[in-house]
């Protein structure tokens, strides 16, 4: 009997997956150039309000040229596409939701790419890296000691004659174009794999996510034996999925920093080829980029790995198993209690059950009670007689007062009567110390207002002032001259009483 059947049954189960689902449906090459146009590797999450808007706007635009196009909106298709496992919602750092592509549609992507790509990948570059491997991972299988050192031997001969050669003055053979060219193509079919391993690693580790919170959820153990069973899963991560074993593995090679710079510089003396010329900036920048898709694509595994941990660590810490047991018990003695109250109601009744419990009518309710602390007679006061200053004398209070008025008027008004000062400036330099403290300056040109002398004003002279310290402090201030009626007018000014 053929094995067709089996056969069958294998090619319906990939069927089955979201890869080829999305290969085979209706809108395939719309929902392909909708990712293509709004993902990218170094755009792997768009804000979701802004894919709905891009998806609505690629619609219009297709429907403008007359191509035929899903009926949905852009929020309709992307829901879709999130529930057949092509598009991931998750909340970003600042807490807007995005979506970003799963491991599923990046193959599609990927095949895709592929099947339109002109350059035929069997090559020289392909059969050398296979064979390359396979020579490598042989040396490894095989545990004859011996064997294993031949191999080592042939090797180290080999480099050896080559670098003799080079250093005896051999010629260098430079790698063709075409050559370049098909490394090259094979290289970036070996580097368009990256994202959807990344991916892959980061869904296995959601997926056990999801089932270890819903098994803790569901447990009925004691609280020690959930969290021994906790360690015992958090231990075994990433070695429970293939994937996990995989990333494990590569990410102890990649942790060499010796390894990663070293393959920074080889990008580069690819790039230095003339056969880059040809290559366009996109690719270019793509190429020079791999080191940073790999950083990028570690960093989102081992964030994804974080989460798990923090998200189970949070649980086992909030999760109250004496709470849940009395909740269980309530809601089974309510089930009970229904099941003998039907044996007599009729298929009609009520009962009138309130939802939450209601108010106390109370109108007032102590927010604090008597504390004979709060009554304690407080300490007594420290005599510091001894210790305080002299009072100030009434003279010296007036120092640190306002500007004196009717000693300073009467002062003025003798300086210009006796023609000593052409200026109000001249005549506050020759008044006394006492007279001359900085606050003045505004009492003078208050009285000045008030006989309307200030206008005339087109110049600035320097007062002299003397603060009650004995310190001394020039002040630039409008120069003022008085004339005879202002003189007059400033003598019968009435000054009223110091604003002391």
């Amino acid at each position: 009997m053929s094995d067709i059947a089996g056969e069958l049954a294998r090619v319906r189960e990939a069927f089955d997956k979201p890869t080829l689902r999305l290969l085979d449906r209706k809108w395939a090459p719309f929902v392909l150039a909708v990712f293509t146009s709004s993902f990218s590797r170094d755009r792997r999450s768009v804000q979701a309000d802004l894919l709905h808007t891009q998806v609505d706007a690629y619609l219009a635009d297709l429907r403008s040229v007359g191509r035929d196009v899903p009926s949905k909106n852009g929020r309709a298709l992307c829901v879709q596409w999130m529930n057949d496992q092509w598009l991931y919602r998750e909340t970003g750092d600042g807490g807007d939701e995005q979506y970003s592509l799963t491991s599923h549609a990046l193959e599609a992507l990927l095949l895709v790419a592929s099947l339109s790509r002109d350059r035929a990948l069997i090559s020289e570059s392909r059969l050398t890296t296979i064979v390359d491997t396979v020579r490598h991972r042989a040396t490894q299988a095989n545990p004859d000691r011996e064997d294993r050192i031949r191999r080592l031997d042939r090797e180290i001969a080999e480099k050896k004659g080559e670098r003799d050669r080079l250093a005896d003055g051999g010629e260098i053979a430079a790698a063709s174009n075409e050559q370049m060219h098909e490394g090259y193509a094979n290289l970036v079919d070996l580097i368009n794999q990256l994202p959807s391993d990344f991916k892959r690693v980061e869904e296995s580790v959601a997926g056990m996510h999801r089932q270890i919170v819903s098994d803790f959820r569901g447990e009925e153990l004691p609280i020690g034996e959930v969290l021994d069973e906790y360690l015992t899963k958090t231990d075994a991560l990433m070695s429970a999925t293939p994937e996990g074993r995989a990333f494990e593995g590569a990410f102890a090679l990649l942790r060499n920093d010796a390894l990663i710079q070293e393959l920074k510089n080889d990008l580069e003396t690819i790039l230095l080829h003339p056969f880059a010329l040809e290559l366009s900036a996109h690719d270019r920048r793509s190429l020079m980029g791999t080191v940073s898709l790999i950083r990028k694509g570690i960093d989102d595994v081992l964030t994804q790995r974080n989460g798990l941990t923090t998200t189970l660590r949070e649980h086992i810490v909030n999760h109250d198993v004496v709470q849940d047991r009395e909740l269980e018990r309530l809601l089974r003695e309510i089930n009970r209690e229904l099941a003998t109250w039907m044996q007599t109601a009729g298929p009609r009744s009520t009962v009138t059950a309130e939802l939450m419990p209601g108010t106390l009518d109370v109108d007032h309710l102590r927010e604090r009670f008597y504390d004979p602390a709060a009554h304690a007679a407080p300490p007594a006061l420290e005599d510091v007689s001894d210790e305080a200053p002299l009072p100030a004398t009434l003279g010296d209070m007036r120092q640190q007062g306002g500007p004196l008025l009717e000693e300073l008027r009467q002062a003025l008004v003798m300086a210009f009567t006796s023609g000593e000062a052409a200026s109000v400036g001249e005549a506050f330099n020759g008044l006394e110390a006492n007279l001359r403290r900085p606050v003045e300056i505004l009492g003078m040109l208050q009285m000045a207002t008030q006989i309307d002398a200030v206008h005339r004003a087109d110049a600035l002279e320097t007062f002299e002032t003397v603060r009650p310290d004995g310190s001394h402090q020039r002040f630039s201030v409008p120069r003022i001259l008085l004339n005879e009626d202002e003189t007059a007018a400033l003598a019968a000014l009435n000054s009223g009483s110091d604003d002391d």
